[in-house]
This record gives structure tokens, C-alpha cells and sequence, in this order.
């Protein structure tokens, strides 16, 4: 089972929680955040934002609660360029004095229900906020969020800054260039859309929806999701309908 809360911080995007019954494996699949994990055995870890899709293996019984940071947030708690922790994995034992908090809240979470794990998780990264996060990367991300098929040479015209000084800024503070997160947002985008019309029983075929999150025709979905989530639509689409019984 896995769940999400919103969050009402201005780094967090939101908290979320999984709780396995038998061991499998999860498909992970780009989302253009960096979350901070903790799991049952007692390890927190920060986990990158992924360029690729990857398996994550769980075991019988296994309980794990994040926070997910908004993207070009997470800067401003890690304290360090997101493109550092861009596809991996990392303990917060490695990661210096400045994550001592993370360590003496291990024990504590550990005793604690799941929704006094998320707050503490979410509270703490509020209180380890150095710094305002970059103005001008925060609205890149709202333009290519509403707009993900904005050519980025485009989007940097409009914020008066050249395409390159954009791209620089922006693997800094999110983990990896405009034009992978438009595509991670367009994946996301037709994720969303394919799951409210099958909710709300209108149309829902692949066209329709991917037409309206902004691909350029069915292969451009089917090249994109293979490069994002390893799969081809339907079966990705079948496999979450699956998961979510």
C-alpha cells in the first residue's frame, strides 16, 4: 500500500508512506524530486532524483515514510547542488554534521505511529532550511509544469536569461536540465489524466490522453515511456491497476 499527503511547506511537495505484506519489487519511475526516506530497520536515507526508471525490492512486512521536496527545494535543506545526488541513493550518516538532527530522530520515529513519522520527517526539514530557494528555477519549474512541450530556449527568453545561464541553474537546483524534467512532468501529466477520465468513465484511450498531456503523436508516448518507466503504456497502466486492487 502506498499513500501521499499534501503538504502545506513551501519545500515539501508532500509526505508519503508504503507498507508492504510479502516481499516484491516496485517500479520507481522519474519524478523530477529528491525525497528523504526512513525505513522500518532503522536507516533514513535521501534518495536523488532518477534520470531512469529502477527496481526497488521490499520485504515481508516492511514499512517505509518520506518526504518528497518540491522541485528546486531540496537544495536549500540538503545543502548541497542537486545534480550531486542526481541517480543515487545515500545514508545521512554520510553526509556530515549537518545532518545530525536526521540521526537523533532515528530512535525516536522508530517508536513512533506513521503520522507522527511524517510530521517529524516534514518538521525537521523546515527547520534545517538555509536559504530561499532560487526565484528564478522555481518559476522555470511552474512554466514547464503548465507547459512542459515550452522549448526551453523560449522559456529562458521569458525570464530574461540565456538557455545556457537556465540550464546551469537549473541541474544545480533540481538535479538535471529543463528538458528531462519536461519530459518527467509530460510523463506525469498523462499519468494523471489517464487516471481521472477512468475514474470519472470518459474516454480514456492512449490517444486521447497523451494528445492532451502533450505528446506529439502515439510513439512519442510509447519511446517515452519505455525510456522512463521500461514498459510500453498499457503495461504500465495495466500493472498499476494490479497493484492498486
Amino acid at each position: 500500500m502506498y499513500r501521499e499527503y499534501p503538504s502545506t511547506s513551501d519545500v515539501v511537495a508532500c509526505t508519503w508512506e508504503r507498507r508492504s505484506n510479502a516481499p516484491a519489487v516496485q517500479l520507481i519511475v522519474p519524478d523530477g524530486c529528491l525525497d528523504l526516506v526512513w525505513f522500518g530497520d532503522g536507516r533514513m536515507e535521501l534518495v536523488g532524483p532518477d534520470t531512469s526508471p529502477r527496481n526497488v525490492r521490499t520485504g515481508h512486512a516492511d514499512e517505509i515514510v518520506g518526504i518528497r521536496f518540491a522541485p528546486g527545494a531540496a537544495r536549500t535543506v540538503v545543502g548541497l547542488p542537486i545534480s550531486e545526488l542526481r541517480d543515487v541513493q545515500v545514508s545521512i550518516a554520510s553526509l556530515g554534521h549537518r545532518w545530525a538532527p536526521c540521526g537523533e530522530l532515528v530512535e525516536h520515529l522508530g517508536r513512533s505511529p506513521s503520522t507522527v513519522r511524517r510530521t517529524a520527517l516534514e518538521a525537521m526539514a523546515g527547520q534545517m532550511v538555509r536559504s530561499h530557494p532560487d526565484a528564478l528555477v522555481r518559476a522555470a519549474v511552474q512554466q514547464l509544469t503548465s507547459r512542459p512541450r515550452q522549448r526551453v530556449g523560449d522559456l529562458a527568453e521569458t525570464l530574461g536569461i540565456s538557455a545556457r545561464h537556465l540550464q546551469r541553474r537549473f541541474v544545480h537546483e533540481v538535479g538535471y536540465g529543463p528538458k528531462t524534467f519536461s519530459r518527467v512532468v509530460r510523463l506525469h501529466r498523462f499519468l494523471d489524466l489517464h487516471r481521472f477520465l477512468d475514474t470519472v468513465n470518459e474516454q480514456s484511450d492512449l490517444s486521447f490522453a497523451a494528445v492532451r498531456a502533450g505528446y506529439s503523436s502515439q510513439s512519442h508516448l510509447n519511446d517515452e515511456f519505455r525510456a522512463l518507466t521500461s514498459l510500453t503504456p498499457v503495461r504500465f497502466l495495466e500493472d498499476n491497476r494490479r497493484s492498486a486492487q
